[in-house]
């Protein structure tokens, strides 16, 4: 997977421009503020649909009755553990690329969505970082234009704004992003 990321960063590169960092995002089941509302409303969501349709289909009950509940449980499924495959499966298929001329983000599920940021032009950066030296560095205001993330039971795969999001040693190049910066004619 590193040579194929390298790879991908390396043939999107213009002539003069050197690959300076390149990282993915952490792997595997990653728990956000927002968890500690949306796992036990998943829960308490999935568990009822569960209990709904098994009462339904006990008491004998007409077949719209059956199908209704169908909808409710697949969507508590998807909010239980869905969410968490679908969310894990994105960060594996993002990669992250800082050049001396720009910021690199490479993700999508299906396909490629690659997004460049011009070093030049780059003015708000911010650094969060966590004990352990694990952080992100979010490029631009950091306000959501969509009516989606301010929901308060949805879960981001993919951020309003670019980010480096869960990188190991995120100080550091948080560090060669404002060298580069400062490189820059």
């Amino acid at each position: 997977m590193w040579n194929e990321q390298q790879q991908f960063l390396n043939s999107q590169l213009s002539p003069n421009e050197n690959l300076l960092w390149s990282g993915q995002p952490r792997q595997g089941v990653l728990l956000r503020a927002a968890d500690a509302y949306l796992i036990p409303f998943s829960l308490m969501w999935c568990g009822f649909a569960i209990f709904w349709e098994s009462t339904v289909w006990i008491s004998d009950a007409p077949i719209f009755f059956r199908l209704w509940g169908i909808p409710f449980v697949l969507v508590g499924l998807y909010m239980v553990i869905g969410r968490f495959i679908v969310d894990s499966l994105q960060r594996s298929k993002t990669f992250y690329g800082v050049t001396n001329e720009r910021i690199i983000i490479v993700s999508g599920i299906s396909g490629r969505n690659v997004k460049s940021l011009n070093l030049r032009t780059l003015t708000d950066i911010t650094l969060n970082e966590k004990p352990g030296g694990v952080g992100t560095i979010t490029f631009g205001s950091a306000v959501s234009t969509s009516w989606q993330s301010n929901f308060p039971f949805s879960r981001r795969v993919e951020p309003d704004y670019p980010l480096f999001e869960g990188i190991p040693s995120a100080k550091n190049v948080y560090e060669i992003i404002r060298q580069a910066q400062k490189t820059q004619p």
